[in-house]
This record gives structure tokens, C-alpha cells and sequence, in this order.
């Protein structure tokens, strides 16, 4: 099952207006409150709510809001819809992955429901599904003319089908529902299936391994289609940027001062917050606080039976321990091919089923020529 549909831009950004307006409000309200009672620069604040006259004040501003925000309501979904460009789209990818779990939360028309993606072109039996990682769409698969699934449709036959979906969700939470929809579509395509493959870019990699667990927890007849798993740049074992926002989340909670602006950062999105260790489960983040430094996850192999291959890209030209920490930017080359000092986390990709494109940034896998012909390499029939 092939769905289209468009996000309703307008009401979607009023409503996030007024909902921003309001957290700001409070974080202004309690470092308000905060100096006023100036307490010592460390330790926790019972009470940071303001008082008397100047909570009025604050309790006007929400009220005041509120209301511009029902008006919003009624006016705005009369205006003209603006048209869908890829700029638009790619402005409410980027929304999505910031504070999707908020739009989903909020039943804000922003909010990006799962769908799949199907150019024009042939129907196989081949199916190589592509899901893209934090922030992005499926428009962005094709980089400098390049698009690995139009590649493999031409080289090897598959039919393309690209997954979008709200990179703001947990990570588990997507994984579940791109398993079920992977179902629906398996049962409605119009030729017998084959084979199906699955390259996640980055996150997309872990939503990727997320669905395949449920789907054998559910006992899913798509998995045993799955021929193979690419993973491009995918943080197996989490992004040190994350765990840097974490810590300095945490840091800035210390002080009373600086707490309500610790609260901005803890506003950022679940799927953000999974990318600190490579969640991938529920029982990775339900029932833990936002901040937490140690790493919760339940081990979570490869499927079995499935050949799995990993990328990893270096912006450094050759080897060296220093570019395997920098790895592309954004993902270190250890996690993204899965290496880990603790056994139970380790990855098993055999040494033939790695790659590391050494010269190359986290979005140059999308186009880089050496990504490309280990893809048609792993892929092929004759692999």
C-alpha cells in the first residue's frame, strides 16, 4: 500500500507558535522567580513560580495566548494551503525530527504520519525499501544526481520504495510501525515477492533493526522475504553529540539558574534522545528520567538468517585511531560497524560485509561512487 498526503502547514505552525510561546513563557517565569528568591548558585529549587502581581502578569500572557491560539484555530484552515516544495518538505522533516514527539503528542497537523514512497517504474519481485535517517525525507535520498535506489533499480532490478516517517518518535516506536506497515505492503504488492532489502541511512538504520526485532516478535511474514540489511552510517552504539547535549543538559541542571534553560534542551525529540547509546527497544527509555548517563539498552543481535552489511565513512583520508573517532562527523566509525567492548553489544558483521569510505562526511554516503558499488556488489544475485 503506496500512501500520498501533505501536511496542513498552517494550522500545524500557529498551533506550534502558540506552544512555543507558552513553554518560553514558563522558562521566562521561573528564572524570574529563581532571582528572586536568590538562592545558592547550586542545588535544586522547590518552588521557582513567581508570586503575587508578577504571576498575574505571567498567567495573563498564557491566557492571552490561548486564546490567539483558538482564534489561529478558526482562521487559519480557510487560507489557501501553500504548495508542497522540496525546501517546505524538507523544513517540516527537519521540525519533525526536533520536536516530532511533540507534534504526534499534540495531534498538531505537522506531525508526519509513516507512508511509503513509490516513483514511477516497474514492479518486481525485488523490493529494496530505503529509510532515512534524523530530520530528513525521502526527497533526500537523491544527492548530486545520485539516488542509491534508483541505482539498484536499474543495476539490479529492485523496485524502490522509500519510507517516511517522524524521526522525532522513539526510535522503538517507529521500528513497530514500519514492521506492521512492511506487513501491509508484502500482502498488497501486485507480483509475488522475492526478496526484500532494507537500507537505513544513520537513524534510519536503527528503525531499520527496530522492525525487525518486532516483526519476529510478532511472527511477521515479511521477515522471512528479508534477504538483506544495509546499514549507511548508523549509529549502532549512539552519537557522542547526543551524550554531549545529555551531559550538558545535566550540568545546567545543577544550578537553579540555569535549570529552566536545561528544560529547552530536554525539549528536543525522543528520537534525538535515543540516539545517546542506540535505542532500540521500549525497555531502552520507558520508565526512565530525559537525562540519564548510563547506557540502558537490552542486547539486540542481528536477525539471523539475514545478510547484514555496515558503512562507515571517515573524513579522514586514510586510517588512523583519530579519524575513527571523528568517523564522519556525526557517527564514529566503531559504531557504525557495530564494534563494541562489551560482547553482548557487539555486531557480527563478517569483515567482507564492512566498508568505510574514508574521505567522506555522514550525508556523502548518500552519493559516494564507493557507497554505491559495494551496494550493487552486496545486493546482487550473485552475491
Amino acid at each position: 500500500m503506496i500512501e500520498r498526503a501533505r501536511a496542513s502547514a498552517l494550522p500545524g505552525i500557529g498551533r506550534l507558535a502558540v506552544d512555543a510561546v507558552l513553554g518560553l513563557t514558563g522558562v521566562v517565569e521561573s528564572m524570574h522567580g529563581t532571582i528572586a528568591r536568590r538562592p545558592l548558585p547550586v542545588g535544586a529549587l522547590a518552588d521557582a513560580r513567581t508570586r503575587g502581581v508578577t504571576r498575574l502578569v505571567y498567567q495573563g500572557i498564557r491566557s492571552a495566548t490561548r486564546l490567539m491560539g483558538g482564534g489561529l484555530d478558526l482562521v487559519l484552515p480557510l487560507m489557501p494551503e501553500p504548495a508542497s516544495t522540496p525546501r517546505r518538505e524538507a523544513l517540516v522533516s527537519a521540525l519533525n525530527g526536533i520536536v516530532g514527539d511533540h507534534l504526534a503528542a499534540t495531534k498538531n497537523p505537522l506531525a508526519i504520519p509513516m507512508r511509503f514512497r513509490r516513483v514511477r517504474g516497474p514492479v518486481t519481485g525485488r523490493i529494496v525499501v530505503l529509510v532515512h535517517g534524523l530530520c530528513m525525507n525521502p526527497r533526500q535520498w537523491r544527492r548530486n544526481g545520485h539516488d542509491h535506489g534508483e541505482a539498484l533499480a536499474l543495476r539490479l532490478g529492485f523496485t524502490p520504495v522509500y519510507l517516511r516517517y517522524n524521526s522525532g518518535r522513539h526510535v522503538s516506536s517507529n521500528g513497530r510501525d514500519f514492521a506492521a506497515r512492511l506487513e501491509r505492503l508484502v500482502a498488497g504488492w501486485p507480483v509475488p515477492v522475492e526478496e526484500i532489502a532494507l537500507v537505513g541511512h544513520s537513524m534510519g538504520g536503527l528503525v531499520a533493526r527496530s522492525a525487525c526485532h518486532y516483526a519476529g516478535v510478532g511472527g511477521s511474514r515479511w521477515l522471512r522475504h528479508l534477504s538483506a540489511l544495509v546499514f549507511l552510517g548508523t549509529p549502532h552504539h549512539g552519537a557522542p553529540l547526543e551524550r554531549a547535549g545529555n551531559l550538558l543538559e545535566l550540568v545546567l541542571g545543577m544550578s537553579p539558574y540555569a535549570a529552566p534553560l536545561a528544560r529547552i534542551g530536554g525539549n528536543r525529540g525522543a528520537g534525538i534522545a535515543d540516539l545517546r547509546f542506540g535505542n532500540l527497544l521500549d525497555e531502552d527509555w520507558n520508565g526512565l528520567p530525559r537525562r540519564y548517563r548510563r547506557d540502558p539498552r537490552t542486547p539486540v543481535p542481528l536477525p539471523a538468517g539475514v545478510r547484514c552489511f555496515a558503512v562507515a565513512a571517515s573524513r579522514s583520508q586514510t586510517p588512523c585511531v583519530a579519524s575513527d573517532l571523528l568517523g564522519d562527523g556525526l557517527v564514529p566509525v566503531d559504531s557504525a560497524l557495530g564494534r563494541h567492548r562489551d560482547p553482548r553489544f557487539a555486531l557480527a558483521f563478517p569483515a567482507a560485509h564492512q566498508h568505510v569510505s574514508y574521505g567522506a562526511g555522514h550525508f556523502d554516503l548518500l552519493d559516494a561512487p564507493d557507497v554505491a558499488e559495494r551496494l550493487e556488489a552486496w545486493l546482487s544475485r550473485s552475491s
